[in-house]
Parts: C-alpha cells; sequence; structure tokens
C-alpha cells in the first residue's frame, strides 16, 4: 500500500478548510516538532507526522466584538473531539490504512487535556505524549500561535522535507533489519 504522505494529507480541500480556523503555521511547525521528537523517543514518525498536522483541526473560531475571545475558547471548546473526528474521515477518504487512521485521530483527540475534568499526563503512550507536547513547543499565550502566518507553497515545501525525511527513517530502519 502506497504512503498517505503529509502533502497528500495538507492538499486535501478538508485540510486546507480546517487548517484556515486554526493556522497553517502552527500546524507544520508542530508536525516538524513531532519528527524530531517521535525519532528521539522511538516513535513511528509517520504516525507522529500526520497527529501533529492535523491534532487542531477541530478548531472552532470564538469571536466576540471582532476579537478572538479566548476565555470563552477556553471554557466551551472541544476541539480535540471535533479534530479526531475529521482527521479519521479525512485519512479514510485518502486510502490511510483504517489502524493508521484510527491511532492518528485517537493521538489528535488525546493532544489536550482541555475538554476533560482531569489530566491526562500520566496516561497518554508514547505517540500521543509526542503529539502534546510538540504542540506545547510550539503554544504562545492567549492562543496567538494560531495567528502566525506561513504561505501555501511554504508549508508544502516543508511537508515534503518531512515526508523525505520519513521515507528516509524508515529505508535506514530496513537495512538495519
Amino acid at each position: 500500500m502506497k504512503r498517505v504522505t503529509l502533502v497528500d494529507v495538507f492538499k486535501h480541500r478538508i485540510t486546507q478548510k480546517y487548517l484556515q480556523r486554526s493556522g497553517i503555521n502552527h500546524a507544520v511547525t508542530v508536525a516538524g516538532y513531532a519528527f524530531d521528537m517521535a525519532v528521539k523517543k522511538g516513535v513511528d514518525p509517520d504516525l507522529a507526522t500526520k497527529s501533529a498536522l492535523l491534532h487542531d483541526m477541530g478548531h472552532y473560531e470564538w469571536y466576540r466584538d471582532g476579537k478572538w475571545d479566548y476565555d470563552e475558547y477556553r471554557k466551551s471548546d472541544i476541539h480535540a473531539i471535533k479534530g479526531a473526528e475529521r482527521a479519521h474521515k479525512l485519512l479514510i477518504r485518502l486510502g490511510e490504512d483504517r489502524l493508521v487512521a484510527k491511532e492518528v485521530s485517537v493521538a489528535v483527540l488525546l493532544h489536550t487535556d482541555s475538554y476533560l475534568p482531569f489530566g491526562l499526563e500520566e496516561k497518554r503512550t508514547p505517540l500521543q505524549h509526542v503529539v502534546a507536547k510538540a504542540d506545547e513547543k510550539d503554544e504562545q499565550p492567549m492562543g496567538l500561535h494560531h495567528y502566525k502566518q506561513m504561505d501555501k507553497s511554504e508549508a508544502l515545501k516543508r511537508l515534503h522535507e518531512l515526508d523525505l525525511k520519513i521515507e528516509k527513517y524508515f529505508e535506514d530502519a530496513d537495512e538495519l533489519a
């Protein structure tokens, strides 16, 4: 089965729609961090980067009087739940393996515990931990990380470079086996 690449995921209209809300720069940056962390932790970098790229696709825009209402967002947000559903549906449409789609969507679901009445820190799998930490690494106060800009051509270039790194990672692993 041909690997569904990050570029494949990014180019899909559903991804384009939802990453506009949560920020292309943030998604691509977190995917880059996730790759590096995954390699260091012995986590599948393909799963980590896909989860990281899609982790915020469930965001809803919380505006009041033309300004981002961070307090309302924190009180009412369920973006991880919506994002997990959207990520799963998207990956299945792209022809991704069903188990991969499930693992990615669960990592999206558990990248934050902001919607839960309890913490997840000690309950996450290594993949889920990588995605959560990669997200935290790019966070800025009051959600400003969602507003950093990145041109789509720059995003595609960076994602293509990540795809090449992922392919090399697996080629190197096959040679060692």
